[in-house]
């Protein structure tokens, strides 16, 4: 068995995203993965104010601000693999993710105090699901590689993609292929590695 957090960062509760997601996590938890879900639209979430005060204390996220971060960082560092789920905007994820992406790099990874400290969450995995406008390799392009550099830089282990493309909105996006792509990857998440 393998916990994974998905957070979801998508604005519109029955979108792109949100179906991708829902397809990953009803295969997830068939298989015996729980999946504590955080739906980043609905959340208090402040962006970082590089104060460092994380930085003080090495066992614990350390940040003053007081909005929901604090629940996402004891889901992330209880998990065993955290997935993050986006539509692209501009090329990079939406500015709830950022926002926590930010929150998150500086307190789980005790690098930037007088002293360099650990990485909180050293070891574990991530993986990505978004949606794009643009075939995945104009779209998500940027995207991942800049997750690949974050999960290098946190000391994470990067698992991969699942990309899929809207082709405009007088388009149905969910079909029978994206539903059996996603399925397939909640099944390599939860069985390829760590078990």
């Amino acid at each position: 068995m393998r916990n994974i957090c998905l957070l979801l960062g998508s604005p519109r509760k029955g979108g792109n995203t949100w179906q991708l997601a829902r397809v990953f996590k009803e295969e997830a938890e068939q298989l015996g993965c729980p999946v504590k879900q955080f739906d980043l639209i609905d959340m208090d979430l402040r962006p970082c104010l590089a104060c460092r005060a994380c930085q003080k204390d090495w066992a614990d996220f350390g940040c003053p601000q007081p909005d929901d971060m604090g629940r996402i960082f004891r889901a992330v560092l209880t998990c065993d693999v955290l997935v993050l789920a986006t539509p692209i905007y501009s090329w990079y994820c939406t500015p709830p993710m950022k926002a926590v992406l930010d929150r998150l790099v500086y307190g789980m990874n005790k690098y930037y105090g007088a002293e360099k400290g650990p990485a909180l969450w050293a070891g574990k995995e991530l993986a990505l699901i978004t949606t794009c406008g643009y075939p995945p390799e104009k779209g998500a392009d940027l995207w991942e590689q800049g997750m690949k550099r974050y999960a290098r830089h946190s000391q994470l282990l990067y698992r991969g993609m699942l990309a899929e493309r809207h082709l405009g909105y007088d388009t149905e996006f969910m079909d029978h292929g994206k539903e059996i792509r996603a399925a397939l990857f909640a099944r390599e998440i939860c069985t390829k590695w760590g078990v």
